[in-house]
Parts: C-alpha cells; sequence; structure tokens
C-alpha cells in the first residue's frame, strides 16, 4: 500500500466507534454515494482529500457559477454616504442636532453627547441603464455599475475594526477560525498547483487591524491559509535561493528532507506532516511560476494605462492588475487589503474632504479597470469579485468628548453599509435591500455577514450547512454552528 493509505491504516487503530460510524466510506451507502457523485464527500459535508496533494481540484457539492474569487476589503470601512448609498432625507438634516432616538442605548467607538447630522459631502448620479445611484468620487467605476450588484442592508454586530474584521471573513468575531479563503480553497483545491491556492495582496501601508487571522486556516489544515505576498521584489520573502545554493542543491535537501517527514508521517499518523511536505514542494515549484506571475512589466502599456499602474510601487492598482494575473493562471483565491479607509476626521488623512478623496482616488479607476480586463479575457462570468469594508459609517458627524472636530469625519456604524459583487453569477445592474431615510440602519431586506457568506458559498458551489470540518467532536462550518438561520440571498443570484 502507498504511503496515504499506511497513514489512513494505523489512524483507524486508534478511531472510536463514533468516529468510525460518522466517517467509514466503506458502508453501502457510501458506496452508493461515491459511484453516483464521483466525488469525495463524506457524511455531514466532510470533504475527503489526500494530505499528500492537498491542493488538487475538487468538484464542489452543487453546481457553481463562480470558479473563483476576488476579495477586495478596504480596511477602516468607508462611508457608504458618500459612496453608494443616496439618501436625499439625510441631506435635509444637515447641520441640525441628531435625535435622541438616534443614540439611545446605541454603542460608539467616539461619539459623546448630541452630535450633529451630517449630509452626504459629495454628490450623486445615477449611472447605466440600471440607473444605480454612485457619488462622483468613483467616476470610473460608475462606468461599469450594470456589472455590478449592490447589497445595501448589509449589519453585523462588530463595532470595532479587528472583531469586525474577523467576522467578515471568518464567520466569528474570535481569532483562531478558518478564513472564506481557506474553506474556498480547502473545498476547490487549486487549478494551479505551482502556485498558492490563497493569496493575499496589501496595499495602503498597513495590515488589517485583525492581523492574519482574517487569511488564517484556523482548525483546517495549514496548507489552505492565505499566503501573503508582495507587490515590488520577491514576492514571497526568501524565494530565492541564497548565494551559493543551486536550484540542483535545493531539489537534493528537499528529498532528504521529504524522506524523514515521510517516515514521521508513517510513524505518528499525522495528515499534518504529509500537508507539510507539500508546502515544501510547493515553495520550490513557486521559485519559477511565481517570480512569472508577479512580473506586471510583462503587460502592455495599453493594460498599465487601463488600471493606472506602476511597476515597482505597491499600490492598490498594482494589487488588482496582479489579481487578474493570479486569476488567469489558476489561484483560486485571491484576497486585496487597502488599509487606509477609517475616515473619523481626526486629522486631515481621515477627513471625509481630503483623506477619503484621496483614497477614492487610488481605488477608482483600477475597480473599473479589474472588472473591464476581467471581462475582455473572458474571466469575468466565472470569477466572482467581492468589495467590502467591515461595518458602515454613522450618519452623525463625528465628535470627541462632544466637542465638533475641525475636520468632518464620521463614527462606526455595524447598523447598516453597503458591498458590492459582480460577476460570478451575480446579477448585474441590480441593487438589494435598503437602509432608512438617514443611512443609519438596515430596514429592507436585511443580509447578515452570515447571510453573506452563505451566499458566496452557494456561488463556489457549496451548501453551506453541509459543508463543514469536524473539530473536537462538532462538524464546523463558516456560517457559524452556533447562530443557525443563516439564509442564501437568492435575490442577487443571476
Amino acid at each position: 500500500m502507498n504511503l496515504f493509505q499506511q497513514l489512513e491504516y494505523d489512524s483507524l487503530l486508534h478511531r472510536t466507534r463514533r468516529h468510525f460510524l460518522r466517517d467509514c466510506t466503506t458502508g453501502i451507502g457510501a458506496l452508493w454515494l461515491a459511484s453516483m457523485t464521483g466525488r469525495a464527500w463524506g457524511a455531514e459535508g466532510v470533504l475527503k482529500r489526500d494530505p499528500a496533494h492537498p491542493l488538487l481540484p475538487s468538484a464542489p457539492q452543487l453546481p457553481g457559477k463562480a470558479k473563483r474569487v476576488i476579495y477586495l476589503h478596504m480596511a477602516g470601512s468607508p462611508s457608504q454616504l458618500e459612496l453608494f448609498d443616496h439618501k436625499p432625507e439625510l441631506a435635509k438634516m444637515d447641520g441640525k442636532d441628531c435625535p435622541d432616538s438616534f443614540l439611545k442605548g446605541k454603542q460608539f467607538a467616539f461619539i459623546q453627547g448630541v452630535p450633529k447630522m451630517l449630509g452626504s459631502q459629495y454628490p450623486f448620479k445615477q449611472h447605466g441603464k440600471s440607473g444605480q445611484w454612485v457619488s462622483d468620487r468613483m467616476p470610473q467605476f460608475a462606468t461599469v455599475a450594470d456589472d455590478v450588484c449592490f447589497i445595501k442592508s448589509m449589519y453585523t454586530d462588530q463595532f470595532n475594526h479587528g472583531p469586525a474584521q474577523l467576522l467578515m471573513h471568518t464567520g466569528t468575531q474570535n481569532p483562531g477560525w478558518a478564513s472564506t479563503g481557506a474553506w474556498a480553497t480547502y473545498g476547490l483545491g487549486s487549478e494551479n498547483q505551482n502556485l498558492p491556492g490563497f493569496i493575499v495582496l496589501t496595499s495602503g501601508g498597513k495590515n488589517p487591524d485583525a492581523g492574519k487571522s482574517v487569511w488564517g486556516s484556523g482548525f483546517l489544515p495549514s496548507v489552505y491559509q492565505g499566503v501573503q505576498c508582495r507587490s515590488q521584489g520577491d514576492p514571497v520573502l526568501f524565494l530565492s535561493n541564497p548565494p551559493g545554493i543551486t536550484r540542483g542543491l535545493r531539489r537534493r535537501t528537499l528529498d532528504a528532507i521529504g524522506e524523514i517527514n515521510s517516515k514521521s508521517a508513517k510513524e505518528s499518523g499525522d495528515p499534518e506532516t504529509l500537508t507539510r511536505i507539500a508546502q515544501y514542494e510547493l515553495a520550490f515549484r513557486m521559485q519559477v511560476d511565481a517570480s512569472d506571475a508577479f512580473d506586471i512589466k510583462q503587460e502592455p502599456a495599453g493594460i498599465h494605462a487601463l488600471y493606472g499602474t506602476q511597476p515597482g510601487k505597491e499600490s492598490f492598482a498594482n494589487n488588482c492588475l496582479l489579481a487578474r494575473r493570479l486569476a488567469e493562471r489558476g489561484v483560486r483565491y485571491i484576497q486585496l487589503f487597502d488599509w487606509g479607509w477609517d475616515s473619523h476626521g481626526a486629522g486631515e488623512n481621515e477627513a471625509l474632504s481630503h483623506g477619503f478623496k484621496d483614497k477614492c482616488q487610488s481605488v477608482d479607476r483600477p475597480l473599473m479597470a479589474l472588472i473591464t480586463d476581467l471581462k475582455q479575457r473572458g474571466l469575468f462570468e466565472d470569477t466572482l469579485i467581492v468589495w467590502s469594508g467591515e461595518f458602515g459609517r454613522t450618519p452623525m458627524r463625528e465628535n470627541r468628548n462632544g466637542v465638533e472636530m475641525k475636520f468632518v469625519g464620521r463614527d462606526h456604524n455595524p447598523g447598516a453599509f453597503t458591498l458590492w459583487m459582480a460577476g460570478g453569477g451575480v446579477k448585474g445592474g441590480f441593487s438589494y435591500g435598503e437602509t432608512d431615510d438617514f443611512g443609519y440602519q438596515s430596514v429592507i431586506d436585511k443580509v447578515s455577514v452570515h447571510d453573506f457568506h452563505a451566499t458566496l458559498l452557494q456561488l463556489l458551489g457549496f451548501n453551506h450547512m453541509k459543508f463543514t470540518y469536524p473539530v473536537s467532536g462538532v462538524n464546523m462550518r463558516l456560517t457559524n454552528v452556533t447562530k443557525p438561520g443563516s439564509e442564501v440571498v437568492k435575490a442577487v443570484l443571476a
């Protein structure tokens, strides 16, 4: 028998009856299921993967429209009221004292006392055949409004950045859980065995507040965690061989390490040891493929003009172009974090009239370019693009210690924010859900973070209730076993 079969045999010696009854794949029912589906799915939605080849492509449970995901997270949370949620009634309240009903029982990061209401700082206009509302801060993005599906009724129960980011990307505000990218890569594998299945790119000078947990694998095998790459220099630190080490010598070194790890795996029965071997081999193959994939200098001048890219610099534009290059090379999940969207107004860089304006300008063209470029390459229909922050902003002007600040900004608002998707099986030119007249609370067709996760998994071909991973006797899932009731937002599906 091969090494994987030996590990399976050895591990059976340590299985309890409960595990045997749940996971045994030799029963008549399981044999019938395997013959009917041809898939490696066990009972209760648990995927059976070969730990020696953890990234091999796997068919999803259901027919999925999206083959890959590009997730664009604006870390700090941009104001929906200055971008996509048009509220004329709020403009009429501009400068007036905030009603007491808006403050009673609410928690804020900074607001105290009675703040002033704050109308949108920028004008809105309808765009495209669909008449989507977009502010003048996104003139380039507005040209592709008919390709975009807005969810304007998102809400969360977290009002601080770190926990809200964790909830948005792992389904819980607590560290240690598997991220959406890890789930997608675990379920589908990767179409390219020479690159990581889940790649993370950052811009804006800082990582998100929640740190690397937002792209972690949690309780899933570590091979499914996101690999943070750089948009300048070597894509991954230490990717190049050190001086004096040839590729041949590195190959012989890995072979020797692989023999030791294989022996350890056979003795211990720990599949993570085989995963370690697979990761070493992936790193070896990446030395050639990653350098090519991240070399945006290969792109023609017209593409650089489309995105507004500058090779050699870290930028959101460069990362959007890299995301397209990685998507066409078969990377399953590409996650971009752009830091600097926390528009409190505490300083010029956080002011809606300054820092926010600059951030919009830095992402406007790349967002349009990414959608346009994917469409012209035939990748748009099966690539799901997601854009979001971790929560919204208040319709009140932020104050500090009850005193109005020099610069204009908004505090955190978990009650309402906007998320948009494009491609990958969602309706283009469509808007779902509504907030109240002031953009303060989601009131019509409310969508929780767990509802969004259920919808994302559905688009990838998974039943969120039956896509699980066993942890300490509990079949864990992305949509959170402790809070049932998550639903797919079917209205946004094409």
